[in-house]
């Protein structure tokens, strides 16, 4: 067995190759990235009701329909290519969902002009640091919290949809407002060092 097998990670990533790099290289890393928050807005709300491993499955199709996640060019999606997208078998051909990333679109640009940036706002809600959580297992993981209340309870306010608390939650984890890598994990030092 190699070392990279060995390594001790949470025990969610572990369901296949794609799952585990994902959880090494890219789970609860800090993002101050606007294109990368878009592109985790629109694949959180595809996740809500189902499982991440299918929207990660989908994730190149997502980038291929979505105009690789550029919120500028999302938002002047007219209906007629929300139509075609809702064809494309790479995506999950949710038609709310489909439509709700062009309205996400234009309401994350506003939130640029207001902010100076989505990051700028986004990390506000946590101090501008990442919140590192000491978690033992996966069953103290939480599915919200009151950052991600207050947060989606904003987006809300501000007219963007599929953004619920627990979507958002799984916004903070995966964008790295949040460390939730369990402590046994090997990420998990690497990420509060």
């Amino acid at each position: 067995m190699t070392a990279e097998k060995k390594k001790e990670r949470c025990s969610w990533c572990l369901k296949f190759d794609d799952y585990v790099k994902y959880h090494d290289e890219e789970w609860g890393v800090p993002v101050h990235n606007d294109q990368i928050h878009f592109e985790f807005l629109i694949l959180e709300g595809a996740q809500a009701g189902l499982s991440w491993s299918t929207i990660l499955k989908k994730r190149e199709g997502y980038r291929k329909v979505f105009a690789n996640f550029d919120p500028t060019k999302v938002s002047k999606f007219t209906d007629k290519k929300l139509e075609k997208i809702l064809l494309d078998p790479s995506i999950v051909r949710n038609r709310l969902k489909v439509f709700a990333a062009v309205n996400n679109a234009k309401r994350f640009l506003e939130i640029q002009k207001e902010f100076g940036s989505f990051d700028n706002y986004i990390w506000s809600f946590v101090d501008n640091k990442p919140i590192q959580n000491k978690r033992k297992s996966l069953k103290d993981v939480p599915a919200t919290t009151k950052e991600s209340d207050a947060l989606s309870k904003d987006l809300i306010k501000r007219g963007f949809k599929f953004v619920g608390s627990t979507v958002i939650y799984a916004h903070m984890q995966a964008c790295g407002l949040v460390n939730d890598h369990v402590e046994s994990c090997f990420r998990y030092q690497e990420l509060t060092s």
